[in-house]
């Protein structure tokens, strides 16, 4: 029995150091000075205006990034539809060939895989439509442009003995465009042109 009331008490005599201790460093901080009490305060108030500012603008920087990384994306895709666009005009063009025995001449035009021509030479074994809806505009919504190989003004960069040409002057809408010099003749230099051709 002693020895329990012995431990009781040790154990109450350290529970009371352990209180003052406590409430010693408690005082201490509450009227500390200097950087930790700065620090504390700072912590309190939240950010400065400085601060704010900062995270403002590497969230602005942040949100640049990617509007700039979907752009190029978007560019890509548009890019990569109307190549496609002017393949199955192509193939569509071959059908017609077979059944009228001539490509469309200039005059013509992509029209005529729509509806029969009118205009001089007409097919009389056209056997249209020859496309699923009537030739649009491209991605950039400019018209897509096709040359028969019988034009005045075909492109010098065309190779030669190809029966037409189909192309699109790409998201400037421009004639040659893209970051090379002309040649004079509507298309830039070879691989300074943003045209997207069906002989490339």
């Amino acid at each position: 029995m002693k020895k329990t009331i012995t431990e009781f008490m040790i154990n109450e005599t350290f529970n009371k150091k352990i209180r003052r201790f406590c409430y010693g460093v408690k005082n201490h901080w509450k009227n500390a000075g200097g950087p930790f009490r700065e620090c504390f305060k700072k912590q309190a108030e939240g950010f400065t205006y400085v601060e704010t500012v900062a995270v403002i603008a590497i969230g602005a920087v942040l949100t640049a990034g990617s509007l700039f990384s979907a752009s190029k994306i978007i560019s890509v895709a548009k890019k990569t539809a109307a190549k496609t666009q002017i393949e199955q005009y192509g193939s569509a063009l071959q059908t017609y060939f077979l059944d009228c025995g001539r490509f469309p001449t200039t005059e013509q035009g992509l029209s005529a895989l729509w509806e029969k021509p009118v205009l001089y030479p007409v097919p009389e074994n056209w056997d249209g439509p020859y496309l699923d809806r009537q030739p649009g505009n491209d991605p950039w919504g400019t018209d897509y442009k096709y040359l028969s190989a019988e034009s005045s003004i075909m492109p010098s960069e065309v190779p030669e003995n190809l029966p037409y040409v189909l192309f699109s002057y790409g998201p400037d809408g421009k004639e040659g465009g893209g970051a090379g010099k002309g040649s004079g003749t509507g298309f830039a230099e070879e691989g300074g042109s943003d045209d997207i051709c069906s002989w490339k």
